[in-house]
């Protein structure tokens, strides 16, 4: 599979995300990784329906919507309306996550299933098969610009196992300390979607840094 870069809007200028889309954009971003916080899931509160479909008016690439909220199945619908082109939702939060993986898909969207930090690749089984994606949280959600989680790399690599025994070639998106340093290591992994926020928007020309990501993805994995 080719390397993805979803550059996070959670790091972008609000007041100015046009220009950051574009910019984004201009450098090769595959997608724009929106991040929906409700306060109680995680510990912040940010974007809504409105201001995706808003973002889905200006923006080349398609949307990818993380759904950091505790009653996904309420929004999905309206999140797809509002022009997400791919859903995640928590594993966590979801007594019932075939049901709600298969219906994000009859809507005509991808359905990923998003997993914390804490919470065990076995968690994931059951639904293997159906997921068009699997979205590895490498940091504790809530916050943009938080460290890596050194043990992600291992968790990628038991993700990718997990899909292979299913028969499934679906994506494995990696969020949260991803940049340059570590971007070909994730690949090695088994990542395939690298979602990033501040090393892109954090950078003093996010066109360039969406380049250069792609670049270290690409690059051959350093051995210590």
């Amino acid at each position: 599979m080719n390397v993805l870069i979803a550059p996070s809007l959670l790091a972008a200028d609000f007041a100015a995300l046009g220009r950051d889309i574009e910019a984004a954009e201009r450098g090769g971003a595959d997608f724009l990784h929106i991040d929906v916080m409700d306060g109680h899931f995680v510990p912040n509160l940010t974007m809504g329906p409105p201001v995706v479909k808003s973002i889905r008016r200006v923006a080349k690439v398609p949307l990818d919507v993380h759904l950091m909220i505790e009653e996904p199945d309420r929004y999905i619908e309206a999140f797809a309306e509002s022009g997400a082109a791919m859903v995640s939702v928590h594993v966590e939060v979801l007594p019932h996550l075939h049901r709600t993986i298969h219906f994000i898909k009859s809507l005509g969207i991808r359905a990923g299933v998003a997993i914390n930090p804490s919470t065990p690749v076995v968690a994931l089984e059951e639904v293997a098969a159906d997921v068009d994606h699997v979205l590895v949280m490498s940091v504790n959600p809530g916050f943009g610009g938080q460290t890596f989680i050194p043990r992600s790399e291992s968790k990628i690599r038991a993700v990718r196992q997990l899909l292979g025994a299913a028969g499934n070639r679906a994506h494995i998106e990696v969020d949260g300390g991803v940049d340059a340093s570590n971007a070909a290591r994730l690949v090695a992994a088994g990542a395939t979607i690298l979602v990033a926020g501040v090393a892109i928007f954090g950078a003093a020309d996010p066109e360039r840094a969406t380049r250069e990501l792609r670049e270290a993805a690409l690059a051959p994995v350093q051995r210590v």
